[in-house]
């Protein structure tokens, strides 16, 4: 499974802000500009992650877009779930009806767990782990999630 650009990106701009929480609203333009990231598709990220409810706008010469849920509560499986069409390792796992094998597959069942196996660690790592260095050995010089 290789991630969109929409989840490493959207990864990318929930640390940010998460970088910035108790400072207020970040504007588009420092967003696009730390994260190198156009101001046109981190708009569009920006709406996805809205309507998600994890993300929310403040209009007025102060406005900007911010956190309105915990980096805590933020986890890297949710985030990509909200961003990639599909979300398991193969088609089959989800839609055995479209592999005319899928019902006596010796594979399918092990794409199944491993699919589980990346979820669980996905869902296990937050917003918040990420910036306090979880794994990592400096969190901001790997936001190229």
């Amino acid at each position: 499974m290789k991630l969109s650009t929409k989840s490493r990106y959207g990864t990318r701009i929930l640390i940010e802000l998460a970088l910035h929480v108790n400072q207020g609203a970040l504007q588009v333009s420092t967003i696009s500009s730390n994260q190198k990231i156009s101001v046109k598709y981190l708009e569009q990220l920006l709406r996805t992650l809205k309507k998600a409810g994890i993300v929310n706008s403040v209009r007025g010469p102060r406005g900007g877009h911010l956190l309105i849920k915990d980096p805590e509560e933020i986890y890297l499986g949710q985030i990509v779930r909200l961003f990639e069409m599909q979300t398991d390792l193969v088609e089959c796992v989800s839609s055995p009806e479209k592999c005319e094998l899928a019902a006596d597959c010796l594979v399918r069942n092990a794409w199944q767990d491993a699919t589980s196996v990346l979820y669980k660690k996905l869902d296990s790592v937050s917003i918040a782990d990420l910036i306090r260095g979880k794994g990592e050995k400096d969190p901001v010089a790997c936001m190229s999630l």
